[in-house]
């Protein structure tokens, strides 16, 4: 930027984005002190290099604010849920809806069902408890690992179901309010 730049002519774009055609260096410097901007290259590769005349301070900051945007994409977790085959009814729906609430945060989750001592013996009790809780959660999510046994625990992973959300209408002059 500014005496920085050592090669001459350079093709001059103006603050308002016009084309002042190629130029001399220390021309486009007076320009760019006259308007009390920066002469900042653009396109060193080119040839003539391109320079633009702007605020060099606002450009920064325009620039950090972009990456700043960009990171803010939420990173997709593995949350679980766990359950023992006497679960109770009303317990199970309890940990639907907290399942439920994982999916539509667009975080998978695993259900693992833990079987103790003489309850390896009715897998079929942990394997209804999983199916019911799987049947709840059809409508929010779907089955990417079905249900398996691994030594004492029997897990199934759900992953969400990817749903255009609907824009909310904005409140303007011409909408109607309550």
């Amino acid at each position: 930027m500014n005496e920085q730049i050592r090669i001459t002519p350079i093709r001059l774009i103006g603050a308002e984005g016009e084309q002042l055609g190629v130029i001399p260096t220390f021309e486009a410097l007076g320009k760019a002190r006259e308007a009390g901007l920066d002469l900042v290259e653009v396109a060193p590769d080119e040839r003539p290099p391109v320079c633009k005349i702007l605020d060099y301070g606002k450009m920064r900051f325009a620039t950090s604010q972009k990456g700043n945007k960009t990171g803010k994409v939420r990173q997709q977790k593995l949350k679980e849920i766990r359950l023992r085959p006497k679960t109770g009814d009303h317990d199970v729906d309890t940990k639907a809806c907290q399942a439920r609430r994982f999916l539509e945060h667009n975080d998978k989750v695993q259900i693992t069902v833990t079987f103790r001592g003489r309850e390896m013996q009715h897998l079929e009790e942990g394997r209804r408890v999983l199916d019911a809780l799987l049947e709840k959660l059809a409508k929010v999510g779907k089955v990417e690992r079905p249900p398996r046994l691994d030594g004492k625990k029997m897990t199934a992973m759900l992953m969400p179901i990817k749903t255009v959300s609907k824009p909310r209408p904005k409140l303007g002059a011409d909408t109607p309010t309550l």
